[in-house]
């Protein structure tokens, strides 16, 4: 298409001239032609129109009024086609009131000339529709690099969803036993995450025949590097490696001493800022129970405050928050002591329950907190969480929840129960005492 400043292509384009007319066709299909344009002629709109249902036209100049079927309705057929590819519809006609035009655009007509057509306005409504086709020539190209690249995103998210739910798994093993019965303690565990894989720990084991240790960790942010950090942490406490737990160190004569709780979390705060060095930090509640002296002793590190569930129904929170760990090179950790006997229970939690957001636009908080554990503080350690999370989900109005939600409750069995002895699967060799 040299010719006339019309722009050349490696392959002309198809027009369709649709006419009753055979010397009006003629006419507009000559010109065509001495421009360079791949013409086909059709002298009804029907014809035209079986036509377009199998060739692809790109631009189809058709009369208005002819018989068995208009201009008009040609080109509203035409545009109920499944086409790829856009096609350009000019109308030829002798109507200029602008209701008949309206007609037109509403039926998809792209441009109109009037009989008869002078030839360099049909030049220039030629070169309008080039620059249309062009345009939307473009864009099909680009759709389709988009398709490609999300096709190719999707196969890379449906990768890594596997891996993550491999790796859910995975973390879901640091917990296998959601009830760990010591004889005469029991502990319950609850981990349930926002995602595919979460930054919540929670856990326990056994330091010998008279004390168990419980734990719950929160790691800063969600996904891959929290959970990474969490399976980290976890190799760090351990029950059935004492000689890898940060809880203990070998004593004088090589036996294994388990550390007091405030040393215990100076040790990850030291390991967090010496050796791993990631821009993460956590917070943790560390307690041991130990039933011959009846004494809870915990470390509050940036965690929520641990609740106390006395056997007459009355409930205390522990500590007094505490530096997160990770953060401070000097922070110091400081212990609670407390009194623990038979009936009595211990729940940690994270802040997925307490900062859980409300329709009201406040949090769960510790109020709603304790107000649901009073509720169903007759329930069992593993009911008790799971009705934790039912409360939540209730007053929330979602079980989705934003944030990690983990809990751990320790039981100190009646004495008739505690004189049992301890299961074997969580017996350990027992451990040396020493005085705090």
């Amino acid at each position: 298409m040299a010719e006339d400043g019309m722009q050349a292509v490696e392959t002309p384009r198809h027009v369709l001239v649709v006419d009753d007319s055979r010397a009006q066709r003629h006419v507009v299909s000559m010109q065509l032609r001495r421009w360079g344009y791949r013409v086909t002629e059709c002298e009804s709109a029907i014809a035209a129109m079986d036509l377009c249902r199998t060739v692809p036209i790109d631009i189809i100049i058709s009369d208005w009024m002819m018989p068995g079927m208009t201009g008009l309705e040609f080109c509203r057929e035409f545009r109920g086609l499944n086409r790829e590819s856009y096609g350009y519809f000019v109308l030829l006609t002798s109507k200029s009131e602008k209701t008949e035009i309206a007609d037109g655009l509403e039926a998809g007509a792209d441009d109109f000339l009037t009989k008869p057509v002078a030839s360099n306005e049909l030049r220039a409504r030629l070169r309008a529709g080039e620059r249309m086709l062009a345009m939307q020539a473009e864009v099909l190209a680009k759709n389709k690099v988009i398709a490609n690249t999300l096709m190719e995103l999707q196969k890379l998210y449906d990768s890594l969803d596997r891996d993550l739910i491999e790796a859910r798994k995975l973390q879901q093993t640091l917990i296998r036993d959601r009830v760990r019965n010591y004889g005469w303690a029991q502990v319950s565990l609850l981990l349930r995450n926002s995602g595919r894989v979460g930054g919540d720990l929670v856990g326990s084991f056994r330091v010998d025949d008279d004390r168990v240790a419980v734990y719950s960790i929160d790691v800063s942010g969600h996904g891959v590097a929290s959970a990474m950090m969490t399976a980290r942490l976890a190799g760090f406490l351990t029950g059935s490696s004492p000689e890898q737990n940060l809880a203990f160190q070998k004593g004088p004569d090589g036996t294994n001493v388990l550390l007091p709780p405030e040393v215990v979390v100076g040790r990850f705060n030291r390991l967090m800022l010496d050796e791993i060095q990631a821009e993460q930090y956590f917070t943790i509640v560390f307690a041991v129970i130990d039933r011959r002296s009846g004494t809870l002793s915990l470390v509050q590190a940036g965690h929520p405050h641990p609740m106390l569930l006395r056997q007459d129904g009355r409930i205390e929170r522990l500590g007094q928050g505490g530096l997160p760990v990770g953060l401070i090179s000097e922070a110091e950790f400081e212990r609670h002591d407390v009194q623990f006997g038979p009936g009595d229970r211990l729940l940690l939690s994270s802040d997925g329950f307490t900062e859980c957001p409300m329709p009201s636009g406040q949090d769960f908080g510790e109020e709603g907190l304790t107000e649901s554990l009073k509720r169903s503080a007759h329930l069992s350690g593993s009911d008790l969480l799971e009705a934790l999370v039912w409360d939540l989900s209730q007053q929330s109005g979602s079980d989705s929840f934003p944030d990690d939600v983990s809990g751990i409750v320790l039981d100190l069995l009646p004495q008739e129960i505690g004189q049992h002895p301890p299961v074997a699967s969580t017996a350990q060799p027992r451990e040396r005492l020493v005085e705090w």
